[in-house]
């Protein structure tokens, strides 16, 4: 379950608040249409404010004159490489909304050794990478290509929507909202009853003595 609490219905009084609850949820199913929890809606109710903030940056992307297209391999990638399921997931399902083929999208984990794109969407790709995966740190060579392609107000587009994407992907993480709700899968694996305290360093070097001369 989430790491916050869920704000109930009947507890929800800010207008854009409802307004979205009642947009998104339906008495008739469990969560969204889109099969997930819905969670994140009623965490992000919590505080009206902060969601007003959040709703309007997708505002903003949707406003966006940069290719739809675009935009959305920018947040997909942006999704995996934070390791975001519910990110990722969400904008695999917009990526096949804008007629994107099935086989681009599931291509995405690995574009770097896929004929699917295009020089221009590798480049946006490899620009996701380098803003998520490098912390910013972009190729001369990368942004070259994007400048080729593109005018400078659709690549502040493109560098601002990623990067806000990769913001929401981390809180869904750190608050395991939506299908980020999930245990770390780095846990230690015990070692077999009786083990014990045994030097394991003693069984790697089959309990040789190393001179060091």
């Amino acid at each position: 379950m989430p790491r916050l609490r869920r704000v109930p219905r009947a507890e929800m009084t800010d207008p854009l608040v409802t307004h979205f609850h009642d947009r998104l949820f339906s008495p008739e199913r469990e969560g969204t249409a889109t099969g997930s929890p819905g969670d994140w809606w009623e965490v992000f109710a919590l505080d009206p404010k902060i969601f007003r903030h959040c709703v309007k940056g997708f505002q903003v992307y949707r406003e966006a004159t940069l290719d739809p297209v675009l935009r959305e391999l920018g947040q997909t990638r942006a999704g995996w490489a934070r390791q975001s399921q519910f990110v990722y997931s969400q904008h695999c399902k917009q990526l096949r909304a804008l007629g994107v083929p099935e086989e681009k999208v599931r291509a995405i984990p690995a574009w770097q050794v896929s004929d699917c794109f295009g020089e221009l969407e590798r480049a946006v790709l490899a620009y996701a990478d380098a803003l998520v995966l490098d912390g910013g740190r972009v190729p001369d060579e990368v942004f070259a290509v994007l400048q080729r392609h593109l005018p400078d107000e659709q690549i502040l587009e493109l560098t601002y929507i990623t990067c806000m994407y990769e913001m929401h992907a981390t809180m869904a993480r750190a608050l395991r909202l939506e299908f980020d709700d999930r245990p770390d899968p780095v846990t230690e694996v015990p070692a077999p009853d009786g083990y014990g305290s045994r030097d394991i360093a003693d069984d790697l070097t089959g309990g040789l003595t190393v001179r060091r001369d």
